[in-house]
């Protein structure tokens, strides 16, 4: 079977959904065009199971290859760690010395907890804050995951607004008698997160929040949740699992000056490889030591070995500093080719390490297509985003930048003949996955 037979067979017969990650949804990119499986990858390259070679200017693992696929250094330490066992009824020691790497980079901290995923690490800190205030409600603002604790936000006050209060995330599945146990607040938006706080803050086990994803927060908004958060006995949660280690070594959370009672970790923590980090003080860990919190692999050892290789290469390189450069040269690339062509498309003022843009027209869905598509027979993965790795780099983007620059001019020409239409091999991506924020 080739890739698109493969992946056929696997959602109409084996796989409900097709995927196991909804961003890796191929419908999602560019239905029957977009290559559903890899064989091998390196850097930013990836081949194809039918070995068709692409450069990934997308998401490179949805954000978890900070470093570039394959990175030599973590690959050779999970290498080595595999030929010597990586499982066994006893403990890997790598944990303790990734613990005490944890605790020295945020000094703030002293406790640690590992698992293997995002969302597995946001519910066991909801948990632990749960078990350690002994309260139940929750407050989140921002992406936190699949699991039933962060979902229920989307219960709605009866049984036929189920998920439609926040868009896309369906609670399907939840339990309706968590409806009233989690609620939202947007970014920067002080009079709802006080509304909120005025309503349930003494039933607060925990705030849970990204300290930012695509722009610094308003001066003042994390430092009034931290000081309400503390005289509410709330616990503080920072979540850095998208975010983390991009603008600054040891999370954002360091460069913006506010100190969270708990921070999480995952994706870029260990480069591609299993592993996801719970830090937190003393205090607000407590309720770790009574709580039952358990798993078989998260005592395998690749991840702790992957994410200690990860860091150790990470503190001699200037990650922030280089993904700030290519980020920002891409979207003078980007805007280059809108002025000149008079496409309309803009770019988004978000972090130069998530440079994206969108196409502002009736036809925007057909635009991005076509962008997929014909960057496709160029030999890349391209969509509206990049999360910049430290794989791509100045020579990388002359080269994206000539191919990106040649898809736009055929766009212009299309649209200018209006028959963008006709050009489409496909139909158009699906969506259906939003965030709460």
């Amino acid at each position: 079977m080739n890739g698109q037979e493969r992946y056929a067979h696997a959602r109409n017969h084996r796989i409900p959904g097709g995927v196991h990650l909804r961003s890796k949804l191929p419908e999602a990119h560019a239905p029957g065009q977009w290559p559903p499986y890899f064989c091998r990858a390196s850097g930013i390259d990836v081949w194809d199971v039918d070995e068709t070679h692409y450069q990934d200017w997308t998401s490179t693992g949805i954000g978890a290859s900070l470093l570039g696929y394959r990175d030599p250094d973590v690959t050779a330490a999970v290498v080595a760690c595999v030929n010597e066992g990586s499982f066994s009824f006893l403990n890997p020691p790598e944990e303790v010395e990734l613990a005490d790497m944890l605790c020295d980079i945020h000094p703030w901290a002293q406790n640690v907890r590992l698992a293997r995923g995002g969302g597995e690490i946001a519910t066991i800190a909801v948990r632990v804050a749960r078990a350690t205030t002994d309260r139940s409600k929750v407050a989140v603002c921002g992406y936190h995951g699949w699991h039933d604790w962060y979902l229920a936000a989307n219960l709605g006050e009866n049984d036929s607004l189920r998920g439609h209060l926040l868009p896309n995330l369906n609670p399907l599945g939840v339990p309706r008698e968590l409806r009233g146990t989690t609620f939202t607040f947007p970014y920067n938006d002080l009079d709802v997160f006080d509304a909120l706080i005025a309503e349930h803050g003494d039933e607060l086990a925990c705030v849970i929040m990204e300290p930012c994803r695509l722009s610094d927060p308003d001066p003042g908004f994390l430092e009034h949740i931290r000081k309400t958060t503390r005289r509410v006995g709330a616990l503080l949660i920072f979540d850095e699992v998208t975010i983390g280690w991009r603008r600054c070594f040891g999370g954002a959370h360091l460069n913006l000056g506010v100190e969270p009672d708990m921070a999480i970790f995952a994706k870029s923590l260990s480069n591609g490889h299993p592993c996801a980090a719970l830090i937190g003080t003393t205090a607000a860990m407590d309720g770790a030591h009574a709580s039952f919190i358990s798993s078989t692999y998260w005592t395998e050892r690749t991840g702790p070995v992957a994410s200690l290789a990860t860091l150790k290469k990470m503190q001699h390189l200037d990650v922030a500093g280089h993904v700030d450069r290519v980020g920002r040269a891409i979207v003078a690339s980007w805007q280059k080719h809108f002025d000149a062509l008079g496409l309309p498309a803009s770019t988004e003022p978000n972090f130069s390490c998530f440079p994206a843009f969108v196409f502002d027209h009736e036809q925007a869905d057909m635009m991005q297509l076509f962008f997929v598509q014909e960057m496709l027979k160029r030999g890349y993965l391209a969509g509206l985003r990049v999360y910049v790795t430290m794989a791509h780099d100045e020579e990388k983007l002359i080269a994206y930048d000539r191919h990106a620059g040649e898809v736009f001019a055929a766009m212009a020409d299309a649209m200018a003949d209006g028959d963008l239409a006709a050009r489409l091999e496909g139909p158009l991506p699906v969506k259906g996955f939003g965030r709460l924020i």
